[in-house]
């Protein structure tokens, strides 16, 4: 049987437009071609700020200062967590060779990129959570240099919060910079920065856009929608706590889709009537945006069976996964597509979100699918090398010769005869392409 929606969604979320594209790409040709003075006109036409780029030490030691003892506890702890989680990542990928044929050995070695630049969102708030997931992990991987660039505010300035955090966690420099602005700024090497050779972070769609547009001659960590979170919950499960989940994932902004999967209708009754009394309780902002992301993008079904559920789950591909159902060992062994999978009523997304150490920066808009989040690895590359002695290349030249000319190149065929001709000259080889039929 197909779910059975209690509520569907309005509107489909649109990460981009031919609008924001042409926008963007215009304000990074001027900045490629004018390069520090058409950064400084951006940051002071967009920003509203005309004040120092580049943070020295003494305004980073002088930002810090401002930052309260108990939330440089908690950036702390927050920190320590995603470095230990990205150090354990680390130790999965290993250099290894192995010997393919008698004399060829083959082998696998992981090399971080040089240089990384990190996007971190600012402006109304301080995301010091997005400089700790993705400086943090910068630096476990081994990247030599590390930019950070966040939003500055009019006349202000970056947060405090947010340069203490990103200097804690290992940036080499800070930006005051947003947007299209900050991002090209580390492309390009500007302000005696070397070129970004890898783009993170979350942002904008304007921030977005130009990640996408920049792929290719950098990398980038993903190419990043609204966020989206699905709950998959049973008839064990507490309503109100699912309907705080949803609320909680649906305040990051009007767009932001939640999604709720349940075998029992009476639990998405209950959502559905709670949903509304949590979002009245939020913060003016927080509640515009959580009501119109409820009302225009938000989801509930009922399933016939749990594997209904996981099955559509699957489909959805949602960034955050969270289940609060029974037999977590059967969610966890059984899912499949998801950014970030939270397992029990005990973890709540928002602790991915700050503090517990996996990284929040996800894929969204179904690309998990295909692809994890930010973490160590992205900031490697794993590159492969051999080594062939005279005797393995007695094998192997011939085999290449052949299926070169099966193929048409005749420079490679050759390559591998003038080796055998070399090494070998006292022997014949069949070095014709065959019957290609």
């Amino acid at each position: 049987m197909a779910p059975v929606y209690l509520k569907k969604a309005l509107r489909t979320s649109v990460t981009d437009s031919g609008e924001t594209r042409a926008k963007v790409q215009s304000i990074l040709n001027k900045i490629e071609e004018e390069g520090e003075v058409a950064v400084r006109r951006y940051a002071a036409e967009f920003d509203g700020y005309d004040g120092n780029l580049i943070l020295t030490d003494d305004e980073i030691k002088a930002a810090a200062a401002k930052v309260p003892q108990k939330l440089r506890d908690d950036i702390r702890f927050a920190y320590d967590n995603v470095r230990r989680f990205a150090e354990a990542q680390k130790q999965s990928i290993v250099d290894f060779e192995t010997e393919i044929v008698p004399g060829l050995v083959a082998g696998q070695k992981s090399i971080p990129c040089n240089a990384a630049g990190c996007y971190i969102p600012g402006g109304r708030y301080s995301h010091v959570a997005s400089a700790i997931m993705t400086v943090t992990t910068a630096k476990v991987a081994g990247c030599k240099h590390i930019s950070a660039c966040s939003p500055p505010r009019p006349d202000v300035g970056i947060a405090p919060a947010i340069i203490y955090t990103a200097d804690l966690c290992g940036a080499d420099r800070i930006l005051a910079l947003g947007g299209v602005q900050g991002v090209a700024a580390m492309a390009f090497g500007l302000f005696g920065l070397p070129n970004a050779d890898i783009l993170v972070g979350p942002g904008n769609q304007f921030v977005a856009e130009a990640k996408r547009l920049l792929f290719g001659r950098l990398g980038i960590d993903m190419f990043a929608g609204p966020t989206d979170s699905l709950i998959i919950a049973d008839n064990t499960a507490d309503a109100d706590i699912v309907a705080a989940d949803l609320v909680g994932q649906a305040e990051h902004g009007y767009n932001s889709p939640v999604w709720l999967l349940t075998t029992d209708r009476t639990l998405a009754e209950r959502v559905l009537d709670l949903v509304p009394k949590h979002i009245d309780g939020l913060p003016e902002l927080n509640r515009e945006n959580a009501r119109a992301a409820w009302r225009d993008f938000a989801e509930v079904a009922v399933c016939d069976s749990r594997e209904e559920v996981a099955a559509t789950a699957d489909e959805y591909a949602p960034e955050h996964l969270s289940v609060q159902a029974n037999d977590l060992d059967w969610w966890l062994e059984r899912l499949t597509c998801y950014g970030s999978l939270f397992l029990g009523e005990e973890t709540t997304v928002a602790f991915g979100d700050k503090a517990s150490g996996p990284n929040h920066v996800l894929p969204t808009s179904g690309a998990a699918r295909y692809t994890g989040g930010l973490c160590v690895h992205k900031y490697m590359k794993i590159v492969t090398w051999q080594r062939s002695t005279r005797e393995a290349a007695k094998s192997i030249a011939p085999a290449t010769a052949r299926i070169s000319r099966l193929e048409g190149m005749e420079g490679h065929a050759r390559t591998a005869d003038v080796r055998l001709n070399k090494y070998f000259s006292e022997e014949s080889f069949d070095l014709s392409a065959g019957d290609s039929k």
